[in-house]
């Protein structure tokens, strides 16, 4: 009792009118309780190949050899320690004993080798827009050698990816493929590829074996003097080099 009259003390760790703390004993019957339904929603005894009634009426766990009176009983045993360590240990025996299976032979991918007959010729042709005063260029690729079935790539790439010069910022590379041709490339401005309809332009022509690409550029805006006019801007297109094989 308290030091107030008429008050009691209520037992430590339980609620006031709830009789006093649970035993051990009905902690563990609700925990079997909590596994067997986990249990049934997980697992199909019919599927248990350690599952068995024998010829008593009760169940037996043929891995644990552990007798159970009951199906709820046997699947609170399947979730506890003793059943998860025993299956933990006889998975860890089959994969030791399994003979080690041959692995799939892998095919080799080996880079193509092709003798390589030179550059292709070309022509590059430099032009402006008359609408737009957009700069233009033309580029006109022969392959009268090319492999059958093959058709010419290109792509740009930056200065800093090439490895032929020194890079410089101004510049940028196109470059065009075709078996068992020399790759070849041009230098070009380093400027915006306006790829809007009709800008950008590519074709293939089967017949007399010449790839075509057309590319516009967008010009950067030329700064204006002070207290100079208003006027229209745009950059000369410098000279092409001769491509360089890479």
């Amino acid at each position: 009792q308290t030091g107030r009259p008429g008050i009691m003390d209520r037992d430590w760790g339980s609620k006031p009118g709830s009789g006093g703390p649970a035993s051990k004993q009905n902690e563990a019957i609700d925990r079997r309780e909590r596994l067997r339904k986990l249990a049934l929603e997980t697992i199909d005894l019919a599927k248990d190949p350690y599952f068995m009634r024998n010829h008593l009426g009760s169940y037996e766990c043929k891995l644990c050899l552990t007798l159970h009176n009951n199906e709820g009983n046997y699947l609170a045993h399947t979730q506890g320690k003793r059943h998860q360590q025993n299956l933990a240990r006889r998975a860890a025996r089959e994969a030791k004993d399994a003979p080690a299976l041959p692995q799939p032979n892998k095919k080799k991918v080996t880079p193509r080798k092709t003798v390589k007959i030179g550059r292709p010729g070309y022509k590059v042709t430099k032009q402006r827009d008359p609408e737009t005063s957009q700069r233009s260029l033309l580029f006109q690729i022969e392959y009268p050698e090319i492999e059958e079935g093959l058709q010419p790539r290109h792509r740009f790439m930056s200065a800093y990816e090439q490895r032929v010069e020194a890079p410089d910022k101004n510049y940028q590379y196109v470059l065009f493929a075709a078996e068992p041709y020399e790759t070849i490339s041009f230098k070009i401005p380093n400027l915006e590829i306006d790829k809007a309809d009709g800008k950008f332009y590519t074709h293939w022509d089967k017949l007399k074996l010449v790839f075509t690409l057309q590319i516009y550029f967008k010009e950067r805006p030329k700064p204006k003097p002070a207290g100079a006019p208003p006027g229209p801007g745009g950059i000369l297109a410098p000279t092409l080099p001769a491509p360089l094989a890479t």
